[in-house]
């Protein structure tokens, strides 16, 4: 499966369906809270969606969302892998000649706090910053092939900062369109390190491997275009994403582009609660370049190893306190499965990931 080709199917989609539609002057941005309006659960996508909505001109929102992401067994293309597989792939820096320590899962918890304010109805200025932990769990081997030990790196620190706006394009009483505009700045560490246990059966620290560390290391460009839409009782919408990274890091490396098409759609229980589900198609290429600081005998090592294809599946719920001391308080969770996964491996497969949020606008 091509999934280029599908992003860019659905993306022409998104760019073609509300050109049918004859804008009007005057009305509400088709799915965004203007000031004295009542407040939709739906009115915002799926809280996994990044950048969906937009403001009224003087209004702010503030944010947070927590996202765990876990991630178990072996892939190499659509095959999974076994421990003796992986142990039979050779080592592209000679010594051992093969894999020798093999990850066996790895969780992402991930804090990120944003803000957005709106200048004008067609203007949305947004910026998010990160926390992020993350730990990976591994197995050693010996020249023998022989499991000697277990041990786990961690690492842990602020993630790379992003910047943007969103700037409207048309809307109509059932169609919204704006376009996304970013940059992510490289506040995120690419020098983490830990202690490691060695096919010798000894215990070094060494400089972790690319999906250990927390930033790219460079200015990355976040383009995209969303389309969103709703009638009655049902909203949907589509978003492509990009991440698009600038020139080689201090490391000399540049990690792999990235692009992402979502599709949803969600049904209004009441005006406080919705349900949505969600499917989404990413590409990702591989590591350009090499750290000289990272050489182990271990898939992640190697800048190959990284990228490929996924399609995923979500469900989530959002909700809207519609009276109270928390009037206007949203509060939503997404639940993430993958569907698809093509990997440039060997690598981990993505096994589940849950993404909880909450949102308030003044």
């Amino acid at each position: 499966m091509n999934i280029k080709f599908l992003l860019a199917g659905v993306c022409a989609c998104a760019l073609l369906t509300p050109t049918t539609v004859k804008a009007e002057e005057g009305i509400a941005i088709a799915g965004n809270h203007n000031h004295g309006e009542v407040s939709r659960a739906d009115e915002h996508a799926p809280i996994g969606v990044m950048g969906d909505h937009m403001h009224a001109k003087g209004e702010w929102m503030v944010s947070y969302r927590y996202m765990r992401m876990h991630m178990e067994d072996n892939r190499d293309g659509t095959d999974d892998l076994s421990d003796a597989e992986i142990l039979a792939t050779p080592n592209r820096f000679g010594t051992p000649t093969n894999l020798s320590v093999i990850p066996e899962e790895m969780t992402t918890d991930m804090h990120m706090i944003g803000a957005m304010y709106a200048p004008t109805d067609w203007v949305t200025l947004m910026a998010m910053g990160s926390y992020i932990d993350r730990d990976m769990n591994h197995s050693t081997y010996n020249m023998a092939g022989v499991k000697i030990g277990e041990f786990k790196t961690k690492a842990s620190g602020w993630g790379d900062t992003k910047v943007g706006g969103l700037f409207h394009l048309y809307s109509d009483k059932t169609h919204h369109l704006h376009l996304n505009a970013g940059l992510s700045l490289p506040t995120g560490s690419t020098k983490e390190r830990d202690d490691v246990l060695t096919p010798m059966g000894m215990t070094a620290t060494l400089r972790l491997p690319y999906a250990m560390q927390l930033g790219s290391g460079t200015y990355d460009l976040l383009p995209g275009i969303t389309y969103t839409g709703h009638k009655d009782d049902w909203s949907w919408g589509t978003q492509y994403s990009a991440t698009l990274h600038m020139g080689e890091n201090s490391q000399d490396y540049t990690l792999g582009d990235k692009h992402q098409i979502s599709a949803w759609g969600a049904y209004s229980w009441l005006p406080s609660l919705s349900t949505s589900v969600r499917i989404t198609g990413e590409t990702e290429d591989k590591i350009d370049g090499i750290d000289s600081q990272i050489a182990a005998p271990v898939q992640t090592a190697d800048p190959d190893n990284y990228g490929g294809e996924r399609i995923s599946a979500s469900i989530g719920v959002n909700y809207i306190v519609p009276a109270g001391i928390m009037e206007g308080h949203r509060f939503a969770v997404e639940a993430t499965l993958p569907v698809y996964q093509d990997l440039n491996g060997p690598q981990l497969k993505r096994d589940n990931a849950i993404v909880f949020g909450w949102q308030k606008s003044f």
